[in-house]
């Protein structure tokens, strides 16, 4: 490329900011010379990102807790939409986050800026119909699951596929000794692990579920210990906060390599979302809890389609983890299925060989590289 091209990106999650620096660092490898802006987090800005707006205030889920939310994200919204006029760049790249980013790309296209949409909504789960309308607001569909480019080409919206990027990213970097060492656990003892989500109406609602079901497993377990990962989109307080009251669990709060993390545990409570993705990737049997208002359950249990919300059984088109949504998501629910899963051989053996099935659905190696190829042409 002749001249220095300018890319703005918009990742609204700690995982889109994960995938969205990781695609960044790959097109760097490909041509040095961009520069980038936009919304993201701390890997984005390590990943040579300047940020108009942190993606750690952008953090929630649910139509109530959206609407909650609405001045500040409306405010964020309108900064970068004016960045996109003022300054437009020769790229947009999008990475998840559909609705606010939707929005983002009207406003691209009005500027003849080009979009590129990595990770694509769900529109297949709810509201399919939309996929028409996102066809006239993108230039191309980067996706991360096959069935997905099926349902776009379908659709006639321009479309790739490119590969699950967690199957590079899912990887520790220490051993199971040396992580639970490092954070004061013992090796010998089984771990639990807690991950209650990256936004914090997810820790308000999901975490204190999760710590009464870590209280029922302590007395059947006494040896039990348990970790939690901090998501980058949430502070040391914010967890602390409800921790205080359940100290004799000694809950271990950590940043470190999510892996490591995950590799170090016997089994996981975990919210819906990316997670549940990751852990399969790393073959740790596991149990998913979601919880959001009341409100926001009873129109979105009218909207989707699909029978599993769990990323990881909708890639394995059955259900092998256990979904504990909402009403169902109790304390002694979570505890008897963890139970089972530590003391059930076989049926822990057979979760871990299915899990082992989705890793091989999710295809080869080289997803962020693929989509910054894909970038890189669409620069050109």
């Amino acid at each position: 490329m002749s001249k220095i091209k300018k890319i703005m990106i918009s990742a609204g999650e700690a995982s889109g900011d994960l995938h969205a620096a990781n695609l960044i660092k790959a097109l760097r490898s490909i041509t040095p010379d961009i520069k980038v802006n936009g919304m993201g987090g701390d890997k984005l800005r390590d990943a040579g990102a300047r940020l108009q707006v942190d993606c750690a205030e952008m953090a929630v889920v649910g139509i109530v807790e959206v609407l909650a939310n609405l001045p500040r994200i409306l405010r964020n919204l309108n900064k970068l939409r004016d960045e996109l006029k003022t300054n437009p760049p020769d790229l947009l790249i999008l990475v998840d986050y559909q609705e606010f980013n939707f929005k983002l790309a009207k406003t691209a296209k009005q500027c003849g800026v080009k979009v590129l949409f990595y990770i694509s909504p769900q529109v297949w789960a709810w509201r399919p119909h939309r996929v028409h309308k996102i066809g006239k607001l993108i230039d191309m569909m980067a996706v991360l699951f096959p069935f997905e480019e099926k349902f776009y080409k379908k659709a006639h919206v321009p479309v790739r596929f490119v590969g699950n990027p967690l199957v590079d990213e899912a990887r520790p970097d220490a051993s199971r000794e040396q992580t639970l060492q490092q954070h004061g656990l013992k090796t010998e003892q089984k771990v639990l692990g807690l991950f209650p989500g990256s936004r914090r109406n997810e820790i308000k609602r999901i975490l204190p579920i999760q710590l009464k079901a870590a209280e029922i497993l302590k007395q059947k377990h006494p040896e039990l210990q348990f970790i939690l990962p901090i998501a980058s989109t949430i502070n040391e307080d914010e967890i602390n906060i409800y921790l205080q009251h359940h100290q004799a669990l000694d809950v271990h709060a950590v940043r470190d390599n999510v892996y490591n993390i995950m590799q170090a545990c016997d089994t996981i409570i975990t919210a819906s979302g990316t997670a549940t993705l990751e852990i399969a990737l790393m073959g740790i049997p596991n149990v998913i809890t979601y919880e959001i208002s009341p409100i926001s359950y009873f129109i979105l249990k009218r909207l989707v389609t699909i029978e599993n919300i769990g990323l990881v059984n909708i890639v394995a088109e059955k259900s092998i983890v256990k979904e504990f949504i909402q009403y169902e998501a109790t304390p002694e629910n979570i505890a008897n299925e963890i139970d089972r899963i530590l003391t059930d051989v076989h049926y822990r053996n057979n979760m871990i060989a299915e899990l082992d099935q989705v890793r091989a659905k999710l295809g080869k190696e080289g997803g962020s590289n693929n989509v910054a190829q894909l970038a890189y042409e669409m620069l050109e």
